[in-house]
């Protein structure tokens, strides 16, 4: 289920997972999403979540069915999102039972909802008024061949 006008996640909402991502890290995302308080509307998710090492990824497993043991809470929200070709990813095997196929969604869909999200107000955003294009964003991408020397 996905609604057009739903708000991107906000930023303690999400940690985008790489080899170097640390168990503090993944544990503090655990235990906000299982938290008493966490049922306000907040979806917690790891991105990437194949990435993250053999340790930490053990680590991930033990913290989640630890805490949802504990918890009285039952209706808590907290995604993985893993590359489903990444077959030798430990937390792929370790939550398996829980796996779903992300919905069907035209390129179109996401996009529209992204720009939808994304678009800053007429007036509020001096910043992205440097761009001149007509539908003003809030994320822009700038790509440099040297960072930090103005090329």
């Amino acid at each position: 289920q996905h609604a057009e006008t739903a708000p991107l996640p906000s930023y303690d909402e999400v940690l985008v997972c790489s080899p170097d991502t640390e168990e503090e890290e993944v544990e503090l995302l655990v235990r906000r999403a299982l938290s008493p308080g966490s049922q306000d509307q907040k979806i917690y998710c790891l991105l990437g979540a194949d990435k993250l090492v053999y340790k930490v990824s053990k680590q991930l497993e033990s913290h989640f069915f630890r805490l949802v043991q504990s918890s009285s809470i039952t209706n808590y929200r907290f995604l993985i999102f893993c590359n489903a070709k990444a077959h030798n990813s430990y937390i792929i095997t370790a939550f398996d039972a829980y796996k779903v196929t992300f919905p069907d969604c035209s390129m179109t869909e996401i996009q529209t909802y992204l720009k939808t999200q994304l678009q800053v107000p007429s007036g509020t955003a001096p910043v992205a008024q440097a761009f001149e294009e007509p539908h003003q964003q809030n994320v822009k991408f700038v790509f440099s061949e040297r960072a930090g020397m103005g090329e």
